[in-house]
Order: C-alpha cells, then sequence, then structure tokens
C-alpha cells in the first residue's frame, strides 16, 4: 500500500463491479528461474460457469492453485468479494475457504466411508452442526443431485458418474460461495460428461455460486462455456464465450479448439448459419 492508505492495483473499477466474485490482477508466478503465469488479470463472476482452458502445460493448474490459496505467488493480486487474500489474516484465509467447494479431478473420495460419510466430511470440518443436521443437509444435496437411495453404498460400488455426483453433493454440502472443479468430466462417457455439465451450471444458477472449472473438455465448452479464459504459455492469450469463440479470428485459439476435423466443421456450420 501506499502512503495514503491505497492499494497499488485499484479492483472493482468498472460499473459492475459488485457484482463481480473473484478478480485477478497482473498475476505472476515462477517456479525457481521458470516463470508459469505472467502477469493474467479477469474477472470471474458470480452465478457463471468460468471456464479456463488451454493445453497442458499452459499454466491451467498453477492459476487454480493459486486462486486456491495452495501456491503464493511474487507478484499481482486476487480478491474475494473485495477482499485481497494476500492482505487476510489466518483466521480470514481460514473463513474464506469454508466458502470454498472443490470437485477434485477423479472425485477423491474416501474408499473407506460410505457415500453420505463422504458428503458429511467437510460439515465436520467446518460446521458446528449436530448430527441431526449434517445429516438433513447431506439428504438435501444427495437429493440435489439425484442420488435419494446411495447414502449407504462404498464409492466402490458407483458408476463414474454417480461418484462425480457424490463430489458435487459433497463441494455444495456447506453453501459455499464458490465453487472450483478440476476436469470434473475426466473419466466420463460424453452422454455422462453433458449431464454432469449441466448439474454444475445448474447448481451455480440456483445457488448464485462463482464457479471456475479447468478443462480441455471442447463439449464443456460448448455446453456451459458462459464465461471462458483461454491460457497459453502462462499468458492470457483470448478471453470470451462460447458464443464468441466460434467467431474469433485469434489463431491460438482456433489450433487450439478447431484441431479435429469434427469442430472445424461444427465451426464453419455456426459461420454459415450467422451469414
Amino acid at each position: 500500500m501506499d502512503q495514503c492508505g491505497n492499494h497499488p492495483f485499484k479492483l472493482y473499477t468498472n460499473p459492475n463491479a459488485f457484482k463481480l466474485m473473484i478478480e485477478v490482477k497482473n498475476l505472476h508466478k515462477s517456479f525457481g528461474n521458470t516463470e508459469v503465469l505472467k502477469g493474467i488479470s479477469t474477472l470471474f463472476e458470480k452465478g457463471k460457469t468460468n471456464l479456463i482452458i488451454g493445453q497442458s502445460g499452459s499454466g491451467k493448474t498453477v492459476f487454480i492453485k493459486c486462486l486456491l490459496g495452495l501456491y503464493n505467488y511474487e507478484d499481482g493480486v486476487i480478491s474475494y468479494d473485495g477482499k485481497v487474500f494476500s492482505e487476510l489474516s489466518e483466521d480470514q484465509k481460514r473463513d474464506l475457504r469454508s466458502d470454498i467447494g472443490m470437485v477434485f479431478q477423479g472425485s477423491a473420495l474416501f474408499d473407506s466411508m460410505t457415500i453420505a460419510e463422504n458428503v458429511m466430511f467437510p460439515l465436520k470440518m467446518f460446521s458446528n452442526q449436530s448430527m441431526s443436521e449434517m445429516k438433513d443437509r447431506v439428504d438435501f444435496v444427495l437429493k440435489r443431485v439425484d442420488l435419494i437411495d446411495a447414502h449407504d453404498k462404498m464409492p466402490s460400488e458407483a458408476s463414474g458418474g454417480m461418484q462425480k455426483r457424490v463430489a458435487i453433493a459433497r463441494a455444495i454440502v456447506n453453501n459455499p460461495k464458490y465453487l472450483f472443479c478440476d476436469e470434473p468430466n475426466s473419466g466420463l462417457d460424453p452422454k455422462t460428461a453433458i449431464i454432469i455439465d449441466n448439474l454444475i451450471k445448474e447448481i451455480t444458477e440456483e445457488y448464485d455460486i462463482t464457479t471456475v472449472i479447468n478443462s480441455h473438455d471442447m463439449n464443456s465448452v460448448m455446453e456451459i462455456g458462459e464465461k471462458i479464459v483461454f491460457l497459453k504459455n502462462g499468458l492470457k492469450a483470448w478471453e470470451g464465450s462460447k458464443e464468441t469463440i466460434f467467431k474469433t479470428d485469434n489463431e491460438v485459439v482456433t489450433d487450439f479448439v478447431y484441431s479435429s476435423e469434427l469442430m472445424k466443421k461444427v465451426r464453419q456450420m455456426y459461420i454459415e448459419e450467422e451469414q
């Protein structure tokens, strides 16, 4: 801060500022002499599915881990609801983390716990609810993800799609303000992947959550990409939505998105319809 108490990065300067939940300004992150993130700035909006896409090695995972506070960074600002993360006390950071839900790649369920126990785990960690209250909340979120009679099953008895639903239920059980999903469709067949995509989108809109999804699945981009941030070599190479990604002439984006003949045909059909 300067002598007047002002932060060097002025946050929320646009008229829609207080509708925005997560803001990133000029984020830099290095490992040794290797700079991985090279000055990324973007906004992740409340009530929208925000996708981070890019090739392997583009910096997606490091970016997500910086947002979650798992990595320290050399320069830049990350703010949640106008609160600069690096300026929070440890207690404030813990409170913030209790407002974050996470869907891990591969679901990351505890094998020795039932589905109900897996979903209840964050409540035991972050809430002071009674066992009766926790059971009611578990019942509610399992019903919301269409798993009404799955409480006593073990993860090994659940299909891949069911495990993803359990992971989503666990992520929202604490009624989070922010939801982070790391490759939520990995290992799923295309039909199930679309169902999971739409479930995440529905929950995002229903509970007005700020959802950030790390993905390389182009079906997800086309299905739920309300906000898309494309990273390449640690830089934000492009930003837009599922509507504008078909129209962009940015070669970096088109080379990535339309690497298959099928996607090239989809883009051509879209352009012809718009003409």
